[in-house]
């Protein structure tokens, strides 16, 4: 039963070293990729930013971007969100739900839609795009701390097996064989 147990020590340590380097190497590349993507973008942080003039290439620096996006796109907005505002603009250039108040463009008669709401959705967008590469950065520094944890424990049952079960196999089969093993206390 001892050696069942020693194999199954070294199989679970083996495992767990494998799962461990792999979390990390995923974790590592993911990172990487989440800063060359945004690098690649060549997004400046504004005057008024957390960040201003600084190249937005990490995860942090992409939520403070989406911020003050957020911040630019309200005050644009009279801070009014996409559902706080009207659907069109009226002849005045207000914005109205109200499709039979709305101005009518003179091109296709249809109601002037207000653009106010087309710029929120679009800078919705961005923000949702930066913010998730901030969480992917998130998640990717998770797995790199995961791949450690679970490294370190794989080693830790491979030692426990070669120092606990390992000794205690050899004991037994030595007392077996008629021999006196001494006890160490």
């Amino acid at each position: 039963m001892n050696k069942l147990y020693i194999y199954a020590g070294i199989a679970a340590s083996v495992i767990l070293i494998a799962f461990g380097a792999g979390a990390i190497y995923m974790g590592v590349d993911g990172r990487d990729r989440v800063r060359d993507d945004l690098a690649r973008e060549q997004i400046v942080g504004t005057p008024d930013s957390s960040i201003p003039g600084q190249k937005v290439d990490t995860g942090q620096e992409a939520q403070a971007f989406a911020a003050v996006m957020r911040k630019h796109t309200l005050e644009a907005t009279d801070g009014q969100t996409y559902a706080q505002m009207g659907r069109f603009l009226d002849a005045n250039g207000k914005p109205t739900s109200d499709e039979a108040a709305a101005a009518k463009d003179p091109k296709t008669g249809q109601p002037v839609e207000n653009g106010l709401r087309n710029m929120w959705v679009t800078s919705t967008a961005l923000s949702t795009a930066l913010n998730t590469a901030y969480f992917a950065e998130s998640v990717a520094t998770f797995a790199i701390v995961m791949g450690i944890a679970l490294l370190l424990t794989g080693f830790g049952f491979l030692v426990l097996t070669w120092r606990i079960l390992l000794p205690a196999t050899t004991r037994a089969t030595t007392a077996r064989a008629g021999s006196v093993v001494p006890t160490t206390t």
